[in-house]
């Protein structure tokens, strides 16, 4: 017995729930279909469980992709100002943190509870879990094989989402379904993931691992050259905080990190100026800009002596001191992976798709949407909100139905 649908989505998580939600509510008949045993586990674990589920500001500058301008569309059609509707319409509360990151207030099991309600109000079939075996496409249907029966559909959104986090069932069906109907990828790569260092290089600064500070972390050259003013974390292998997921998405390997321990102040001015307090030693004034556990290293790898008073210290050493503060460089030697990476960069080649409706511009009816595209948003909801509106200008734009679901030998 073949199913018949208007829409099969392929993929429970952000993107597809949402978009099975705006197909239903549109008078399409929608199968949403997804490997996995547990629907949109990003979204559980994101933000401390709280789910970071979009920012105050969005705009294309706040995402790396080959062709930076295919988010714009999509981005300007669906705001945050229209996914904080739906969360008004089903009284979840929300708050603001650092940088306009919105948050939900109680936790992130009430949007995936909200998306299922609204997927649930619009008629959406939900089969989990559900393998897709194969799929093909003749005339102007998808023929989609699964381990529950098939599916005949006339339009087909793959929302499978990326790489990252592959304890969760991260795939790459996305990718193998993209270019089975002749569509390039993008080289996939960890993204907002910790950087690692090799062990002999790093065999000094592994102590410092728990130490945090606000620090100015950049990489790159000329235009490409890309900074983020956030916070380090130290680790035992290397390097992580929201400064350095950040950097990781622009980061290349082989190229180095620039980072500014020092966080943008005049350090040597504030050195030189505190030699009036004669009588304070130079390791506790240094202490007061940096954490304790990092100025004591620092200072012994530049062999200066912490308990020396600071009015005796050469004005030269002082300047020394904060010049390499503030331009630490160092190569890291990879990441953490896709184990720690919070979402993928690369994915399918936005050039083969329509900006204004995700549809494949090598098969009609076929969709790619969230995260499996070549769209990769900043920390702080940014990959969620391109999540909705990916969603959002597909469903908008899939063809009206011609007829309700049914089963048929």
């Amino acid at each position: 017995m073949t199913s018949r649908f208007d829409v099969l989505i392929i993929g429970a998580g952000a993107a597809g729930l949402h978009a099975a939600a705006l197909a239903g509510q549109r008078g399409q008949s929608v199968l949403l279909i997804d490997h996995a045993p547990r629907v949109a586990e990003k979204i559980r674990i994101s933000g401390g469980g709280r789910c970071n589920f979009t920012n105050r500001v969005v705009g294309p500058e706040h995402f790396l992709s080959d062709n930076p301008d295919f988010c714009r569309s999509a981005l300007a059609r669906y705001t945050p100002a229209d996914f904080l509707a739906l969360l008004a319409r089903h009284r979840i509360g929300w708050h603001e943190k650092h940088r306009g990151q919105l948050f939900c207030d109680e936790g992130s099991r009430r949007i995936i509870d909200m998306l299922l309600a609204e997927s649930a109000a619009a008629g959406v079939e939900h089969w989990q879990p559900c393998k897709v075996l194969g799929v093909e496409h003749t005339e102007s249907k998808f023929h989609v094989s699964t381990d529950r029966a098939p599916v005949a559909c006339t339009s087909l959104v793959v929302a499978t989402g990326g790489l990252s986090v592959p304890a969760i069932g991260a795939t790459d069906l996305g990718y193998r379904l993209a270019r089975q109907f002749g569509h390039r990828i993008i080289a996939p790569r960890p993204a907002l993931v910790p950087l690692t260092f090799d062990a002999q290089t790093w065999q000094a600064f592994a102590t410092l691992a728990g130490v945090s500070l606000e620090v100015v972390v950049a990489t790159g050259s000329g235009r490409a050259r890309q900074q983020f003013q956030e916070d380090l974390l130290f680790t035992h292998r290397g390097l992580s905080g929201p400064a350095i997921l950040q950097i990781s998405t622009y980061w290349r390997p082989g190229e180095p990190i620039d980072i500014d321990l020092t966080n943008g102040r005049d350090l040597a001015r504030e050195l030189i100026g505190a030699k009036t307090l004669s009588r304070q030693q130079l390791g506790n004034v240094l202490a007061e800009w940096l954490p304790q556990r990092l100025s004591a290293i620092w200072l012994a790898r530049q062999r200066l002596d912490a308990s020396q008073p600071v009015g005796q210290c050469p004005d030269r050493d002082l300047q020394r001191l904060a010049g390499t503060l503030a331009r630490w460089q160092q190569v890291p030697t990879g990441t953490e992976g896709w184990r720690k990476a919070e979402v993928t960069a690369g994915g399918v080649d936005t050039g083969e798709l329509s900006s204004r409706t995700m549809e494949s511009r090598r098969c009609p009816g076929l969709y790619f949407i969230g995260e499996v595209v070549d769209v990769t948003g900043w920390l702080g909801g940014y990959n969620f909100q391109w999540a909705w509106a990916s969603a959002a200008a597909c469903a908008r734009a899939l063809p009206f139905p011609s007829g309700a679901p049914g089963d048929s030998g």
